[in-house]
């Protein structure tokens, strides 16, 4: 089976190659989180990335995680690259969208939220640098449904009452469930996430080991069997390189 391709974007200085970074770090993939300020980030690999602290060409990792193969896209979060981050989406099973806690939904996520829904690519959230002063989980979760989706859900709360009735309200069919059972089961939310009608949103700290464990262990739960992978056309587009993450 190929396997899932899944992008990471960001509006720029977002945490995007942090989160990347802290993804490899938890599946075994490489040894040591790399850092952009300090130039050794594993998937920025050209030296004027490294010089200018931004990731300016698309580049892909192959690794294991949760019993799936997986191809990692790490895609440009500055504008002026945003034709590069673009070109990555035709591929994509899945896509992580990662917001900061400091700044919230900017123009450029929000340019990123269009095409991620042009392409109709399912979408989790991942709110960075939570542990910045000023961040306001309350106030951040109310904006990611306001400028992008009602269906923009905090995970964190799932299984409680109040979560199966916002997740519930993101699909007739649902809806009609839950009013009967009083639940909304797993395989609803799969099918939900996969038809880009729920968006699981996550609050943590990628370079502190805040909260990215459980974005990507969710991702993992909500992978399988929703996705037929499209890897096979990574062959007709050409990235600078790629890394077989191993350690």
């Amino acid at each position: 089976m190929n396997p899932i391709v899944l992008g990471i974007l960001a509006h720029v200085d977002a945490g995007k190659t942090t989160l990347s970074e802290a993804f490899l770090y938890l599946t075994g993939s490489i040894r040591k989180m790399g850092r952009v300020d300090n130039k050794d980030a594993f998937l920025d690999t050209y030296a004027l990335e490294r010089a200018r602290g931004i990731t300016i060409f698309s580049k892909q990792a192959r690794l294991a995680w949760e019993g799936m193969a997986l191809t990692l896209l790490d895609t440009p979060g500055h504008v002026d690259f945003s034709a590069e981050a673009e070109r990555t989406l035709q591929v994509l099973d899945c896509a992580v969208l990662v917001v900061s806690g400091a700044d919230g939904v900017q123009g450029h996520t929000l340019t990123l939220w269009r095409l991620l829904e042009k392409y109709k690519i399912p979408v989790f959230l991942f709110v960075n640098k939570m542990d910045q002063p000023g961040a306001d989980r309350e106030k951040l979760q109310a904006e990611l449904q306001e400028r992008l989706d009602d269906g923009c859900l905090d995970f964190s709360l799932e299984g409680t009452q109040d979560f199966m009735e916002q997740a519930a309200m993101c699909d007739e069919g649902v809806l009609e469930h839950f009013l009967v059972t009083g639940r909304v089961e797993q395989e609803q939310l799969l099918q939900m996430v996969a038809d880009r009608k729920l968006f699981p949103c996550f609050f943590g700290s990628a370079s502190n080991f805040l909260g990215w464990r459980s974005c990507w262990r969710e991702s993992g739960n909500l992978l399988p069997g929703r996705f037929i992978p499209r890897s096979s056309e990574l062959k007709s587009i050409r990235f600078p390189g790629t890394a077989r993450a191993t350690g």
